[in-house]
C-alpha cells in the first residue's frame, strides 16, 4: 500500500501567468487520462511577485482552450518552504533553474529542480536557447502555440518520470508494510510460543506437587 502522501510537481516561470500555468493544465491533463488521479498533484508559481493574484493570461487561456485543456488559476510567488513538500520542481527555463536552486535551503531541495525541456528527448541541447521554453509574454498567439507545443513535446517524458517515481514509492511502501507484518506476525508466534512453554511448565509443576507425585517422595 503506497503513502496517501500523493507526488506533488510544480512548474514555475517568471510571472506565473503564462507558461508554468500552461505546463500545469498539460501535465494535469495527461495524468487524468493516465488514472494518476488522486496520486499526482501538479500545480505552479512564479520567480516574482509581480503578478500574484492574477488569472493566466489571456492568450495562454485561449490556445489551451483551443486545445482542449482546462484551466483555472491564480498566480502566486515561489516560497523556498515549499521545496520540503515537493517532489519535482520543474522549471520553464535555465534562468529559473538557477534562480531556484539558489533559493533552495538545502543540496537534497535543490537537486529536485529540473528543466522541462530535458524530459523531452528530441529536444536540441545544442540550439539556441537550449533547453528553455522562450516566454511568449511579448509575442502573439503563435508565440503562444510554439510554446505549448515544447511543453507538449516535455510532458510526455515528465509524466514517465512521475510514473515511475510513483510505482517505485508503492513497492517500497508495500515492502514496508510486509516487512511490520512481518515482525508483527513474529512477536504473536513468541507469545504464543511463551505461553504454551509458560502452560506446560505450570502443568508439570502442577503433576510434580500433586498426590501422586508426594506418595513418589515418601
Amino acid at each position: 500500500m503506497r503513502d496517501p502522501s500523493p507526488y506533488r510537481v510544480c512548474f514555475v516561470c517568471t510571472g506565473n501567468i503564462c507558461r508554468s500555468p500552461m505546463a500545469e493544465s498539460v501535465l494535469r491533463a495527461h495524468a487524468a487520462e493516465a488514472g494518476l488521479d488522486g496520486l499526482l498533484e501538479v500545480d505552479s508559481a512564479g520567480t516574482g511577485p509581480w503578478h500574484e493574484g492574477d488569472g493566466a493570461d489571456r492568450r495562454a487561456i485561449d490556445v489551451l482552450t483551443a486545445h482542449g485543456y482546462e484551466q483555472d488559476h491564480i498566480a502566486r510567488q515561489f516560497r523556498a518552504e515549499w521545496f520540503e513538500r515537493l517532489d519535482l520542481v520543474i522549471a520553464l527555463d535555465s534562468g529559473h533553474l538557477h534562480e531556484l536552486r539558489a533559493l533552495a535551503p538545502t543540496p537534497h531541495a535543490a537537486a529536485k529542480v529540473r528543466l522541462l525541456r530535458s524530459y523531452d528527448p528530441d529536444a536540441d541541447h545544442d540550439a539556441l536557447g537550449g533547453l528553455n521554453v522562450p516566454d511568449p509574454y511579448f509575442g502573439g498567439l503563435d508565440e503562444f502555440e510554439e510554446c505549448l507545443e515544447m511543453i507538449e513535446a516535455a510532458s510526455g517524458g515528465l509524466l514517465d518520470a512521475v510514473t515511475e517515481a510513483i510505482d517505485a514509492s508503492e513497492k517500497g511502501a508495500q515492502k514496508g508494510a510486509e516487512k511490520a507484518t512481518g515482525k508483527a506476525a513474529g512477536k504473536t508466534a513468541g507469545k504464543t510460543a511463551g505461553k504454551t512453554a509458560g502452560s506446560a511448565t505450570v502443568e508439570s509443576a502442577s503433576t510434580a506437587d500433586g498426590p501422586d507425585a508426594e506418595k513418589e517422595s515418601i
